[in-house]
């Protein structure tokens, strides 16, 4: 995990987050500490690692959250408030990534449709490169 950071005095060693996983931090943490009452406003899945947008909100929640526990003084409130207060609406709002689900069922999310982009339309700076670097 890219989280760990060197201890502040030279020769000493670096320092190992708290959760190795986000499944780790997820259960451990995420899930015991930031409680909702469940249905309307909040929405939570039991399979929350079947949605990636969920994934990557946790990931990055994960990640700053190792990262600033270790800054003291005020790393955990910088926390909240930089990271925990936008993104648990998000997360956990009517029309988050679990808005289809409950806590006791899973519904695979909608998946937009997405259509070829045509050559040229993008112009010169937006073309995908060349295969093997031609």
């Amino acid at each position: 995990m890219p989280v760990e950071t060197t201890a502040p005095h030279p020769g000493s060693e670096k320092l190992k987050p708290l959760y190795p996983s986000l499944t780790s931090w997820v259960t451990g943490h995420f899930v015991p500490m930031y409680r909702r009452t469940l249905g309307g406003e909040f929405r939570w899945c039991a399979e929350w690692w079947h949605h990636g947008e969920a994934i990557s909100r946790l990931t990055a929640l994960w990640y700053a959250w190792e990262a600033m526990r270790l800054q003291g003084a005020t790393g955990m409130a910088l926390w909240y408030r930089d990271h925990l207060d936008h993104q648990l609406p998000v997360l956990l709002g009517p029309r988050g990534p679990f808005y289809q689900c409950t806590e006791n069922e899973h519904l695979t999310p909608h998946e937009a449709r997405v259509a070829p982009v045509p050559d040229g339309w993008l112009g010169p700076d937006y073309q995908a490169p060349a295969p093997n670097g031609a």
